[in-house]
């Protein structure tokens, strides 16, 4: 598992879930953004303000699934989880690379680009890949509406989408989430 972390943290906040998750026999790895960033203004501001941390960051989870897949490790066996900004980042890249992942995790975050952004340039299908979208209902970071356009998207392009929309939650993993994320891992160890 592919863990992205949020704005301002650093693989050991992402990295810290694992123990909630409960599932050793999943390996995680978790990135650093320089700075503790992955591109400098919100997710929601026109691609380029992002630029060149947005694809810096695309490039990193990149490299890291190109290598999984050179040492055996199937797609359909790797999972992209991502918290906030990490989430975001981590969206942008399953639509960016579509093929059949293990999942994608998406917590309190969504596709990335400005109000308006539609991504019809994506066309590619993500065959199957389960994805989870949670989040609040009043995320101060992430717009239910974007949450709502992901799920959209993600379905368009062939994906297993659950979303939920926690209401009143704060900008946070609960324990409803960590459930669907046990569910998908657990889905992930016992495919062939």
């Amino acid at each position: 598992m592919i863990m992205v972390h949020g704005r301002n943290a650093g693989p050991d906040a992402i990295l810290s879930l694992c123990a909630a998750i409960r599932r050793p026999r999943i390996a995680c790895v978790a990135p650093a953004a320089a700075g503790g960033s992955w591109y400098p203004f919100s997710f929601l501001a026109p691609r380029e303000q992002n630029e060149p941390g947005l694809s810096s960051g695309l490039a990193v989870i990149e490299s890291l699934v190109v290598d999984l897949i050179e040492h055996g490790h199937p797609a359909h066996k790797i999972v992209l989880l991502g918290f906030s900004q990490g989430a975001c980042l981590a969206s942008e890249f399953s639509i960016r690379h579509p093929r059949r992942y293990g999942g994608v995790l998406v917590l309190s975050g969504g596709l990335i680009g400005p109000p308006g952004t539609t991504w019809d340039d994506v066309t590619d299908s993500l065959r199957g890949t389960p994805v989870f979208l949670g989040c609040s209902d009043v995320d101060g970071h992430i717009p239910k509406e974007r949450v709502l356009e992901s799920e959209r998207v993600f379905s368009r392009l062939g994906a297993r989408v659950k979303r939920t929309l926690y209401p009143g939650m704060g900008h946070l993993v609960n324990e409803d989430e960590v459930v669907e994320v046990q569910a998908v891992l657990d889905e992930v160890l016992a495919a062939p």
